[in-house]
């Protein structure tokens, strides 16, 4: 392995330097005291000479066999295509490679634990990363949760409206075969936030999955509930078909698209004239929007918020519920009390009243960053481990089967969380 204890560094190298590789790229550049971006791969030609030109000390290979045999990567951050995910996370292990696995870890149960055998027997770190559950706010909840202050947790509900299907797609996202659509694509983000809450053992889901959209041949909308072995449940809600967005009530606009502007791309996508594979190169490594954000990153820390835009609130106001973007407006409930995210941070509302408690952590939204470090060079524990995120692919599986089958479905491969996760954060005025 390249990584050396002393030099407190890893090597990290992008598999698939598309929309979700670059966020990483951003981070590593973000991040120059632990990790070193020696390398990216990409099968598309223009984005490996575009990745080239922004790092030229970097090593460029056009696939994944090739940046997994590079003596000077210690880890990779995989990002390509949703049905390459298995393969790609068993060429890097048994290459030595640790593993970083964006959402959706695989597309159907087998190949995950297809992923957790071959990094296990390698002897190399996996890590689930990407999902809302490494924001602060959710953490914060789950410390109050775990505190007990109001009570027993008893139901949480995760209410999301986005314009996810109206945003520019390659053939594979809009296959649901190769993992496509809402359910894979942005189920993670709310279920691996559900099971953080919960205590990660659910037991079973009961979940309905639309699919009515002629120009997106995929599902833009699920509901489902989950119950948890500890006698509390959820439900969580996406509708991704952008007509309405939670924005427009519960903080000022903040979509990626106005309404005007979904309203163009409707009208497009209807005629069949919009221009998808360009609007899809504009968020790609040198596209107009991309070259704005990685200047942005160049001057902003790393973390992400509340992993959505909020609001900023003058002390004492309490209006709305706030849009955390993607993951959706979230409600917990206990015994004694409910909690939800505010713009500084998670509103509890209890038998006192309502006041607001903050999170104090060495951890920035970027987790799967620091997980990934602290596993490689102090050999701390994985938290989103492979096991977890099996759990949570398991209940996206689930959702799908129950909504095709009409049946509720059982879940066997959950596992709790980690009896050290977030040991080091510190909740202010809890």
């Amino acid at each position: 392995m390249a990584t050396e204890t002393g030099t407190k560094k890893i090597n990290i190298g992008v598999i698939g330097v598309g929309v979700g590789g670059l966020e990483i790229i951003r981070t590593a550049v973000q991040s120059p005291d632990t990790i070193n971006l020696v390398a990216g791969c990409d099968n598309v030609p223009l984005t490996r000479e575009r990745f080239k030109e922004r790092f030229p000390d970097a090593n460029v290979y056009a696939t994944a066999e090739e940046i997994c045999k590079d003596p000077n990567v210690d880890a990779v951050y995989i990002a390509s295509p949703n049905r390459f995910h298995a393969e790609h996370t068993i060429t890097a292990a048994r290459n030595g490679k640790h593993v970083l696995i964006e959402k959706p870890m695989a597309i159907n149960l087998k190949e995950t634990e297809q992923m957790v055998e071959e990094c296990a027997k390698a002897g190399v770190k996996l890590v689930c990363a990407h999902t809302a559950s490494f924001g602060l706010p959710y953490r914060v909840m789950r410390k109050v949760i775990e505190s007990g202050e109001i009570g027993d947790l008893k139901a949480i509900t995760l209410l999301a409206y986005t314009d996810w299907m109206m945003r520019p797609r390659t053939p594979d996202e809009l296959d649901f075969a190769q993992g496509g659509g809402v359910p894979f694509r942005q189920g993670p983000h709310q279920l691996d936030s559900l099971r953080l809450l919960g205590g990660g053992m659910m037991t079973q889901v009961w979940a309905r999955v639309g699919w009515w959209m002629p120009e997106r041949n995929i599902p833009g909308y699920y509901t489902a509930t989950f119950d948890f072995a500890n006698g509390a449940f959820a439900t969580a809600t996406h509708n991704g078909y952008g007509y309405f967005n939670l924005g427009d009530i519960n903080a000022p606009p903040t979509g990626r698209q106005s309404v005007e502007g979904l309203v163009d791309i409707r009208k497009e996508m209807r005629a069949g004239t919009r221009d998808e594979d360009a609007a899809k190169q504009d968020l790609r490594i040198g596209g107009d929007t991309e070259v704005k954000q990685f200047e942005a990153a160049k001057t902003e820390g790393p973390g992400r918020g509340n992993f959505g835009r909020q609001i900023q609130r003058e002390v004492g106001d309490r209006r709305g519920l706030n849009d955390t973007g993607d993951p959706g407006t979230i409600i917990v409930t206990c015994e004694r009390g409910d909690m939800r995210i505010g713009a500084n941070g998670v509103l509890i509302y209890g038998d006192n009243g309502v006041r607001e408690v903050t999170g104090v952590s060495d951890v920035d939204a970027r987790g799967e960053i620091h997980e990934m470090y602290e596993a490689v060079i102090n050999n701390a524990p994985v938290y989103h481990s492979g096991e977890w995120g099996m759990a949570t692919a398991e209940a996206i599986f689930g959702m799908v089967e129950s909504s095709q089958t009409g049946k509720v479905v059982q879940l066997t491969h959950q596992v709790p969380v980690h009896p050290e996760y977030d040991s080091e954060l510190r909740v202010v005025d809890l």
